[in-house]
């Protein structure tokens, strides 16, 4: 089957590239899935460079999701031509992801695809969906409503982010996206953002213990200074939620947010939390989350197009989804 693959040579180089290579073996209590789509995410480019802290088994395939049919199974649970998609857990990571053909799962790690998603819709989504999903319902379950005011969502030309402005949108929330992008304005209010503020800009106060309230809510995609920047612009019961570090996994902050004005800052995770939570957010996805511009926010690419994409990725050449037909 053809896969990408990340290897290491006999000099401690990652090169990576397209190979033929054998078709997986399903063992006890594990399905193979034909892949139909997988996409591309900020993990799978740092995988692809080595970098320890995801990957340490080389060779490797990456693709932290997959989607598409049972072709073999050795679980109870599933049966061959069941429709099923992977994310989390060390898929892709240090087990071999979904840029492949075929690919071998334990069954425990699959949710069963709604049937209203394609599998095209379910990967255009893919992670990225799955963890804006997880944090609007954090939102959500914490009682938030439109009617609150303005919510900041930082990192905003991102995978995750751009879907997360688009279903806000949808649930009639006002959104105030941040980002480092000045060319990026335009896609960023086309996807649902009433107002785009510059980190630079944004930045400005950032040594001050405490800032004028503003923002009902946050969904942070990239930490460090603009996620402690933005904590302190909550307002009173102001809710946070946090899943990335693109900016910095450092939080220098101070207590008076969460002391004074009662703000809450909660973390995200798609990669361990439980199948039922996963497959609670699939199926909002699948309905009340459910975005008209997934399209306008996805590009569909191949397999031969994965490396480009990953390298400009680590540069931040690149915007909203990337949908990899397998």
């Amino acid at each position: 089957m053809k896969a990408f693959v990340v290897e290491k040579d006999s000099e401690g180089n990652f090169i990576s590239g397209i190979k033929e290579i054998d078709t997986p073996i399903c063992e006890e209590d594990e399905v193979i899935i034909k892949a139909s789509y997988s996409s591309l995410n900020y993990k799978d480019a740092l995988s692809s460079t080595g970098n320890s802290g995801v990957t340490r088994v080389f060779p490797h395939i990456t693709g932290i999701d997959v989607t598409g049919t049972i072709f073999q199974s050795n679980s109870k649970e599933f049966k061959i031509e069941d429709r099923v998609t992977v994310t989390g857990y060390d898929f892709g990571m240090n087990t071999n992801g979904g840029h492949c053909e075929y690919v071998k799962v334990p069954s425990k790690w699959l949710v069963r695809t709604p049937e209203n998603l394609s599998d095209k819709d379910i990967m255009s989504y893919g992670t990225a969906g799955l963890t804006a999903a997880l944090a609007i319902d954090e939102l959500l379950n914490n009682g938030l409503s439109p009617n609150d005011g303005e919510v900041l969502v930082s990192g905003a030309s991102g995978g995750v982010s751009s879907l997360a402005i688009s279903i806000l949108k949808k649930l009639g929330f006002t959104i105030v996206a941040l980002s480092s992008k000045a060319d990026k304005i335009d896609y960023l209010k086309n996807i649902g953002a009433n107002e785009v503020i510059l980190n630079e800009d944004f930045l400005k106060d950032k040594n001050r213990a405490l800032l004028k309230e503003r923002y009902s809510a946050l969904i942070d995609s990239v930490g460090g200074d603009i996620l402690s920047c933005s904590l302190k612009q909550l307002k009173y019961d102001g809710i946070a939620t946090c899943f990335g570090l693109t900016y910095s996994s450092e939080l220098n902050t101070n207590v008076f947010p969460f002391i004074l004005r009662g703000v809450r800052l909660i973390g995200i995770d798609s990669v361990e939390c439980s199948l039922d939570k996963k497959q609670k957010a699939w199926n909002n996805l699948a309905t009340k989350y459910k975005i008209d511009n997934i399209d306008y926010i996805t590009k569909e690419i191949g397999l031969n197009d994965i490396k480009d994409i990953l390298k400009n990725m680590l540069d931040g050449k690149t915007k909203g989804r990337y949908l990899v037909k397998i």
